[in-house]
């Protein structure tokens, strides 16, 4: 049994079709060498062209299905089903080059054509009847006329170039101003950034001393509450002992009442 029939149905298949596709490609490259007309060659790539395509396509899915198929096989099926797809890969590879190399010399055997075949030498032949049958003075005037043409078609170039050069400057002035404005952007981006980076030093600071000044507040409220429950105890049972009077602070109103009855 197919090692690849064994991992999954579906990618035999289509294993199957791309080995079709590959023994087609084969044998039509093998009837292209044999071929001669330049027509029915170019007719012949097109057709191979289209089986590639499909071929590709056909890999692709192979491998979509290989990727979808990886978290249920063990590591040497996957290696094997790579190696399978690199394999047709670099088959397809092959036959892209072939038919590149097809192509150009194609591409070379029609521009040989137009050269020795094309319609130049009919002109050549009716430009030589008609000098034939004209007189030396149309000659100068159709010679004349000719380069009376060639040097409007030399000075239209010329300024068609002179255009191009001006729209060159102007293009390489606009391009220096916007290289000059995005200086200028970037060193204000600079700036922004490292006064932001000053702005969020500061607000740390600030916060900082705000959090050190709500503990000094916090710890002057709490002596302020202890002194204010210190005078209350203090008013409240004159006579305890453990609470020593508060400096500066005067006698209960008893105790000045039992001074000034003693004298």
């Amino acid at each position: 049994m197919d090692p690849i029939s064994a991992v999954s149905e579906e990618l035999a298949e289509l294993e199957g079709q791309i080995n079709d596709i590959f023994r087609a490609l084969a044998n039509g490259f093998q009837k292209l060498e044999k071929i001669k007309d330049a027509n029915r060659q170019s007719r012949q790539l097109e057709e191979l062209t289209d089986k590639m395509r499909d071929c590709k396509s056909l890999i692709k899915d192979f491998d979509r299905e290989v990727k979808s198929l990886e978290g249920g096989n063990d590591a040497n099926t996957n290696r094997m089903l790579n190696d399978r797809r690199q394999s047709m890969v670099k088959e397809l590879n092959s036959y892209v080059a072939l038919k590149k190399k097809y192509s150009s010399n194609l591409a070379s055997n029609n521009k040989r054509v137009d050269l020795f075949d094309g319609p130049g030498e009919e002109h050549m032949e009716e430009n030589v009847l008609l000098a034939s049958n004209m007189s030396n003075q149309e000659l100068m005037d159709k010679g004349n006329s000719m380069m009376d043409d060639t040097d409007q078609a030399i000075e239209r170039g010329k300024k068609i170039v002179q255009e191009t050069i001006n729209v060159g400057t102007d293009t390489s002035a606009a391009l220096k101003a916007q290289t000059e404005q995005m200086s200028r952007v970037v060193n204000e981006l600079d700036s922004i950034h490292f006064s932001l980076k000053k702005a969020s030093k500061l607000v740390k600071e600030i916060g900082r001393q705000v959090a050190t000044d709500k503990c000094i507040m916090a710890f002057l409220f709490l002596i302020v509450i202890g002194v204010i429950a210190i005078i209350i105890v203090k008013i409240v049972n004159p006579n305890n002992k453990d609470i020593r009077d508060i400096p500066g602070l005067a006698p209960p109103a008893m105790n000045r009442r039992l001074l000034w009855n003693h004298y």
